[in-house]
């Protein structure tokens, strides 16, 4: 029976690969084959004390009552944070809220952050979240560690905690039995048709043995005793972190060769009024790393052996820019130096008027055209969002533009250029597959910035792919970067804007963090582009891996970015994508839509079912997740992706539909206009009236309350909440039917979560649950 014989074979040929140690380096063939995926880690412990408090009851019963409303919200936290909840973290703990706290100047949320401190030293993963209004406490997440505080500079025994990797890959030939007890099947119909899904369940349980579940372990004579020496430790990281399997030799033979090579320079700092020490370094000359690596010395929290609290366990902190990837991780400071968790990433000043140029033009799908089965090219305008791109798409100040060297035009602030370069994207060719995008190639349309390009690819065999994709290019990344920019303007009008963390050069004096644009690779040669055959992008997959930059910045605070790395969290990350993609392309008339099915040249398109309402077409409720098959973040995200599809219909069905997702443009004095899109009652807020319109600024609210590292309920119970704030809660009933619809209900529940093991990136992303402790999930109406 194929289905049988694939697992087995399978699995027998896996179990000598982990204990072999050694990674599989792809073949060239291997690189260019549609489903190729780029190595990546991604695993973290579990937080049992964490919670998410969105009512009123669950806030004031912590013994906080409501403050004067004109306080300073900072000011409420601070007295939150010491008078409720400090008392219940660990005795000697003390915190800091950081400085990318904001307030939604749209809803009037103070989004306040906390990280917890103890001797010291952060705690990586204790985080708490406040959202605040009127001097209320409106909701809060909290994972600090509240036990017993360690001595300083000291660890638990390794051997007394769980290993989030080993237990993970302990358990993962169970799930390859699971998955072939449901391929087993008497009809041999049904085997047929199941046998594609099992190889590519297969395939990725592969993929997660290969770059997960192989550590390089070092000699003992490689071990530090002293925990202030990080080298081992970062050696082992990147020894296991690289795709190469011969330089993962190389570091474990010249040991010594590499850590003496590294270049250390000291960052370290103390800041007596936070009772704060930062033990930092940057690293040069680490093997695989394109830039100097940043370590520091924080603690983190892992679950004991019982599983029901966790220790703090000192680790050394590294940020590590590879080729490919850009890990945060955080690997024990005392031998063995274990790797204990990893996620994978990919001013007040006087703000100058924008230049004076004619609007670019583009021959494009436009807009609302998922691809080209559904429609044809245009010529559109440069039809940027004042607001949102105040100078246009094509203009950043030269003092931002990483790529102008020279002496900066006397009384010119703004670079106009004349290519697919802007302020909120970079855009180009990525033929080699390198990291490297300043130099690459891009279209330069001239001074009337026309980007007009011919598209007739033919059909080719794959080895011919490239080259008759490469024909295109012009048209690829001109499609590219119109879309782009209009995903970004799309969600600043809905509230990610600059204090919230989104992608620009230069933020025109509004706040937040900076010099940081997209940068969008076209017909990326590396072979894990989401593009495989090299068309122009597919606006689907474009908005589903710009959304990942969203829900990132927003969920935790626009400076944590490891809010998202694993479990039902990873998963949401993924199901946010599809789900805003599928809304910015639906319309009026109601129908199912199906995810990249043009790029995958595939009508049911590249997830398990169409997003629809009809329960036969798909039939994914949240107990569904305790299905074989179900463990990488794409199934995980598709769940959560129809169970928002749902909702949304609940609430569309109440106020109507929304032909355009784009506000009106901002009136000569700043102010915005209702023009039949927002409600014109008196509300202080923009409420959308519609309920396409409305689901999105609801879900992007929720984001910014919702806890770091949310669970299912957490990111459900975050939208009821923005919906409270936003509306005052006339929508109650209609979100939690629609929750209720899929398994989400009130009394929904889910026993014995397991560790999840993840891979992580914006291009794809995968995570495993384990079946061994089986999740429970009950689906209740």
């Amino acid at each position: 029976m194929r289905c049988f014989f694939t697992a087995s074979l399978v699995i027998a040929s896996l179990a000598g690969y982990v204990y072999g140690h050694r990674q599989v380096a792809p073949s060239a063939q291997d690189e260019g084959r549609v489903g190729y995926r780029r190595k990546s880690l991604g695993f973290g412990p579990e937080h049992p004390h964490a919670v998410f408090r969105s009512s009123p009851f669950q806030v004031t019963t912590n013994g906080f009552t409501p403050q004067d409303a004109s306080m300073d919200p900072l000011d409420i936290a601070r007295i939150f944070v010491e008078d409720v909840l400090i008392g219940q973290a660990a005795t000697g703990s003390s915190y800091k809220i950081r400085s990318d706290s904001y307030t939604d100047k749209n809803t009037g949320v103070t989004h306040v952050y906390v990280r917890q401190l103890v001797n010291g030293l952060e705690v990586a993963d204790g985080d708490m979240n406040i959202n605040i209004k009127d001097g209320m406490v409106l909701s809060y997440g909290n994972s600090f560690f509240n036990g017993i505080a360690p001595e300083p500079f000291s660890n638990p025994a390794i051997n007394t905690l769980r290993d989030p990797r080993q237990e993970a890959c302990d358990q993962l030939f169970q799930s390859f039995t699971n998955l072939q007890r449901a391929n087993v099947v008497d009809s041999e119909q049904i085997i047929m048709a199941q046998a594609s899904r099992s190889d590519e369940a297969t395939h990725e349980l592969q993929h997660l043995l290969e770059s997960n579940c192989a550590p390089v372990e070092l000699a003992e004579h490689h071990f530090s005793e002293d925990i202030a020496d990080f080298r081992p430790a970062l050696l082992k990281f990147m020894a296991t972190a690289t795709p190469d399997p011969k330089l993962a030799l190389d570091i474990t033979d010249r040991f010594e060769h590499h850590r003496d090579s590294m270049i250390i320079t000291p960052t370290s700092h103390f800041a007596p009024s936070l009772g704060e020490h930062s033990v930092e370094f940057t690293v040069d000359n680490v093997p695989d790393s394109v830039n100097p690596v940043k370590a520091k010395l924080a603690y983190i929290q892992v679950p004991n052996k019982a599983g029901d609290m966790t220790e703090l366990h000192l680790v050394w902190k590294f940020e590590v820019e590879m080729q490919d990837n850009w890990y945060e991780a955080a690997v024990s400071a005392s031998a063995p130096h274990q790797i204990i968790s990893v996620v994978d990433w990919a001013s007040d000043a006087p703000v100058p008027k924008p230049p004076q140029v004619a609007p670019a033009t583009y021959n494009v799908f436009k807009w609302g055209i998922n691809d080209p089965s559904v429609g044809n090219r245009s010529i559109e305008k440069e039809n940027y969002d004042v607001l949102a791109s105040p100078i246009g798409w094509h203009s950043v100040p030269f003092a931002n533009d990483p790529s102008f060297k020279g002496a900066v035009p006397q009384k010119e602030f703004y670079r106009n250029t004349t290519t697919t370069w802007g302020n909120n994207v970079f855009a180009q060719e990525n033929w080699e597959g390198q990291n490297a995008f300043i130099s690459n190639y891009r279209p330069d349309a001239g001074n009337d910035r026309s980007f007009h390009y011919t598209y007739d690819p033919q059909e080719t065999e794959r080895p011919d792919a490239m080259d008759e994709a490469q024909k295109y290019i012009n048209t690829t990344i001109a499609q590219l970067f119109y879309t782009t920019n209009l995903v970004h303007d799309l969600y600043y009008r809905y509230g990610f804007d600059e204090v919230s963390g989104n992608f620009q050069q230069y933020n025109f004096g509004r706040g937040g963090a900076q010099n940081d644009a997209v940068i969008a690779n076209a017909q990326d040669g590396s072979g894990f582009n989401n593009a495989n055959f090299m068309t122009p992008p597919d606006a689907g997959i474009v908005i589903h891996e710009l959304s990942h930059g969203l829900s990132t910045r927003l969920t935790g605070g626009p400076a944590n970015s490891g809010c998202l790395g694993w479990g039902e969290a990873g998963g949401m990350g993924e199901g946010w994508g599809d789900f805003l993609a599928t809304t910015i392309r639906s319309n009026r008339n109601y129908s199912d839509y199906a995810m990249g099915s043009w790029a995958a040249n595939r009508e049911q398109g590249i997830r398990n079912y169409p997003y629809s309402l009809n329960e036969t077409v798909n039939p994914s409720t949240y107990k569904t997740l305790d299905k074989p098959g179900y463990w990488g973040v794409h199934a995980i995200g598709e769940v959560w992706a129809e169970i928002l599809w749902v909702v949304a219909n609940k609430l569309i069905e109440k106020h109507g539909f929304s032909h355009d997702l784009f506000p009106p443009a901002p009136l000569e004095d700043g102010t915005v206009p209702t023009d039949h899109f927002y409600r014109e009652d008196k509300k202080a807020s923009l409420v959308p009236r519609h309920g396409n319109s409305l689901i999105v600024q609801l879900v992007i609210n929720g984001m910014k309350l919702q806890t770091c590292r949310p669970s299912f309920f957490d990111a459900r119970d975050a939208i009821i909440q923005a919906d409270q704030v936003l509306t005052g809660g006339e929508n109650f009933c209609e979100l939690w039917d629609g929750f209720a619809a899929r398994g989400l209900g009130q009394d929904a529940t889910v026993r014995n979560r397991t560790p999840w093991v993840e891979e992580s990136g914006l291009t794809d992303t995968l995570f495993l649950g384990l079946p061994k402790l089986k999740r429970k999930r009950e689906d209740i109406l």
